[in-house]
C-alpha cells in the first residue's frame, strides 16, 4: 500500500513539472518569440517556386531555340532562292531588254556596269528585243547619270540611238523599276528581259512582276562580282537585307542598286 502511494505521488509531481514547462514555453512565445514555421510547409513552397522558375526559363529557352531555327530556315531558303534564280538564264523574245544601273566614273561605266551593258548589247544584237532600256540616276557629286553613260556606251557599240530608252532618276532598284514600269506602260511594252548580277535577279523579278511586267532574267556571267566568291557572298548578304526590307516594309532602303564598288585605280579604265 505504501509503495503504491509513493508511485502515485511521483506521477503527480511529474505531471505538475510537465505543465510548468509547457506554461514556460507559452510564456516565452508571449514574451516575443514568434511561432516556429512549419518546416515541411516551407520546404514544399520553396520547391514549388523553384519549379515554376525553372519552367519559365525552360519555356524561354525553347522559344529562343525555335525562333533561331526559324531564322536559319528562312535565311537558308532565301539564300537558295537568290542563288538558284541567279543561275537561270531565261532570255526569250520580249518587248524590251532592261539593264540595271551600276557605278560610273566620270562618264565611264565601272567594270560591273560594263559587264551588264556588254551582255545586254549581245542580247539586243541577237534579236531578243527591239528596245534597250538603261537605268540609273546621278550619285551625289556626279555630273552625269548612270543611264546617260549606259546609253552612250550602247550607241558606241552599235545599238541605234532611237532604240535606247532611259530611266535616269532612280537611285535604288525599286525606284528604277517602278519608273521603268511606267515608261513601258506609256509605250505599250509588256514584257522585258532584265540584266544584272546573278545575286540581284530574284529581287528584280519580284519587283518587276509586282509592277505588272512579264519579267525574265538574264544575268551577266562576266561580272567581277560573279567571278569573286568573297564579293558574291557580300552581294548575297546585301540582297538578303534588301529582300527583308522589301517584304516587311514594301521598300528597299539601300541607296545603291548593288554593293558599292571600289573606284578603279587611275589609268586602269
Amino acid at each position: 500500500m505504501a509503495a503504491r502511494q509513493a508511485r502515485g505521488a511521483r506521477l503527480r509531481d511529474l505531471d505538475r513539472g510537465s505543465r510548468r514547462a509547457a506554461n514556460g514555453s507559452a510564456g516565452t512565445i508571449r514574451a516575443g518569440a514568434g511561432p516556429v514555421r512549419n518546416t515541411r510547409s516551407a520546404t514544399v513552397g520553396d520547391l514549388k517556386d523553384g519549379a515554376d522558375r525553372r519552367g519559365i526559363v525552360g519555356d524561354l529557352l525553347r522559344l529562343t531555340i525555335a525562333v533561331g531555327i526559324g531564322v536559319v530556315v528562312v535565311v537558308g531558303y532565301a539564300t537558295y532562292r537568290i542563288w538558284d534564280q541567279g543561275e537561270r538564264d531565261e532570255q526569250r523574245p520580249a518587248d524590251a531588254i532592261v539593264v540595271l544601273g551600276a557605278a560610273q566614273y566620270d562618264g565611264r561605266p565601272s567594270p560591273v556596269f560594263r559587264s551588264r551593258l556588254d551582255h545586254a548589247i549581245a542580247l539586243f544584237d541577237a534579236g531578243v528585243a527591239p528596245r534597250l532600256i538603261v537605268t540609273g540616276g546621278k550619285a551625289v557629286g556626279d555630273w552625269t547619270s548612270e543611264a546617260a553613260v549606259a546609253r552612250s556606251y550602247a550607241v558606241s557599240h552599235g545599238v541605234p540611238g532611237e532604240a535606247v530608252l532611259m530611266e535616269d532618276r532612280g537611285r535604288t532598284t525599286l525606284e528604277s523599276l517602278r519608273a521603268v514600269a511606267g515608261l513601258m506602260r506609256e509605250r505599250g511594252l509588256r514584257s522585258a528581259v532584265f540584266v544584272s548580277e546573278p545575286s540581284h535577279m530574284l529581287r528584280i523579278l519580284r519587283i518587276a512582276g509586282d509592277d505588272g511586267i512579264a519579267a525574265f532574267g538574264s544575268p551577266t556571267r562576266s561580272s567581277p562580282v560573279a567571278a569573286d566568291p568573297r564579293r558574291r557572298i557580300q552581294a548575297t548578304i546585301h540582297e538578303l537585307a534588301a529582300l527583308g526590307l522589301l517584304f516587311v516594309l514594301g521598300d528597299t532602303s539601300p541607296e545603291r542598286q548593288e554593293p558599292p564598288e571600289e573606284p578603279p585605280a587611275a589609268g586602269l579604265e
